[in-house]
């Protein structure tokens, strides 16, 4: 049976194939309502334990992912697990990271690379995706 997130609720995106996923920042405290059935946490160092099914993502803050093979296979796994999950990506702000991966996800579910900054900007956080390499890596990421 699916699990899926409500629309409108806090840090929710709906992509072009209808998947929902959740942004957040882990600085904050969880949001009320339904939890993750499965989280990708986009930390420096090991994320701390949470109830539900999880995995690391190595990602220095203001940075890249430290394994852009891993983070591509990340990536498409989410958006598998998006038809039937409740998945989220968290960093420490929800912004930069998080945006990046978010708008990564959006690529893999057809936005055009050089629009996909801007769609998660509209959909999810105006800040999102912070850094001009964090900008690159979505316009490359093909």
């Amino acid at each position: 049976m699916a699990q899926m997130w409500e629309v409108g609720e806090p840090g929710v995106v709906r992509l072009p194939s209808g998947r929902l996923i959740r942004g957040r920042g882990l600085r904050n405290p969880l949001p009320a309502g339904q939890t993750p059935t499965f989280g990708v946490y986009l930390l420096g160092k090991e994320p701390p334990e949470v109830s539900w099914e999880s995995r690391w993502l190595r990602w220095p803050d203001f940075r890249l992912p430290a394994d852009a093979v891993v983070a591509r296979a990340t990536f498409v796994e989410v958006l598998e697990r998006a038809d039937t999950d409740r998945v989220e990506f968290a960093c420490g702000g929800g912004r930069g990271r998080t945006g990046t991966a978010l708008a990564c996800l959006a690529v893999l579910d057809g936005v055009p690379s050089a629009e996909a900054v801007e769609f998660v900007r509209r959909n999810y956080d105006p800040k999102a995706v912070e850094t001009p390499w964090q900008k690159r890596y979505v316009r490359r990421f093909a």
